[in-house]
């Protein structure tokens, strides 16, 4: 049975599967030819489908296993939690600079930031929405901190999430990150082919003796992305932050940090294989 990747395609592998049916999963952009056909149907798909796979060149997705797409479903839905919870910081900051407000802290919902907040005087529509602004924050930091909780224990055990904790710039969330989007780390070959599944390679068009390389897909992961790009971020030494601050000099520091990004997702690749890093062990 052939599925083309879709938003119901999990229900119908994991149904399939336990009928006993052998499920294969399209790729989207292996199969994107099809849509440039005349007539376009389902009957014309499933045609074109089941002649890719008879002649053994379906391009094929990885189907995660069950434990790894709730592993998943923890992890992107703490991000979505913490981006929610930036928008609501953020309104606090806007509500204090319509009232003429200066922030004297750095962090505005810290120890210090929290006794500024409780001595402030506004007006009260200012100062009601502040009080509900800050509940939601606290409602949205018990779930924040309730769903790290519950994946620090289901991870605790695993080598790579352990293993790839020793690269600088990544702690536990990146690590978590890391271990949920890649899930079955053998499935890519090379550490180079896990950094084009990120998107991190520049675009490669060729023809004839002509080669044109352009900027990096972005077809991968964007949240492994993401967390590549942000553990590198402010990296001062190390051979990941010299490779950004190297880069950055002559090209720009956006090109340096997706160079340090794509270095640092080869160490997680073996870390995550290997369960351990060789070039980062100490000696004893």
């Amino acid at each position: 049975m052939v599925l083309e990747a879709t938003y119901g395609w999990y229900w119908a592998a994991d149904v399939l599967a336990d009928a006993g049916a052998v499920v294969h999963l399209a790729h989207p952009l292996g199969i994107k030819a099809f849509a440039y056909r005349r007539v376009k149907n389902d009957e014309r798909d499933a045609a074109d489908l089941a002649d890719l796979l008879r002649m053994d060149r379906l391009p094929e997705a990885w189907i995660a296993p069950p434990e790894i797409r709730g592993l998943r479903e923890a992890i992107r839905h703490r991000c979505k939690l913490v981006a929610l919870r930036s928008g609501l910081k953020a309104q606090v900051h806007a509500v204090l600079a319509k009232q003429g407000v200066r922030v004297s802290v750095s962090d505005l919902f810290g120890a210090g930031g929290q006794k500024l907040l409780d001595e402030l005087s506004l007006d009260a529509p200012f100062h009601a929405r502040v009080i509900s602004l800050r509940r939601l924050i606290d409602a949205f930091t018990f779930e924040i901190d309730a769903l790290t909780k519950r994946t620090e224990a289901q991870l605790k055990t695993h080598p790579g999430y352990q293993a790839i904790q020793t690269i600088r710039g990544v702690g536990q969330v990146l690590a978590a990150v890391f271990v949920a989007e890649i899930g079955d780390v053998t499935r890519f070959a090379r550490p180079e082919q896990l950094c084009s599944w990120a998107g991190l390679t520049p675009r490669h068009r060729e023809s004839d003796t002509k080669v044109h390389r352009g900027r990096i897909t972005k077809q991968g992961n964007h949240l492994m992305r993401w967390a590549a790009v942000e553990a590198v971020q402010t990296l001062p030494s190390g051979p990941i932050g010299r490779t950004r601050l190297r880069v950055g000099e002559h090209r720009g520091a956006n090109i340096g940090k997706t160079a340090a990004a794509r270095k640092l997702l080869t160490l997680v690749f073996y870390g995550l294989r290997d369960g351990h890093i060789r070039c980062l062990a100490r000696p004893a």
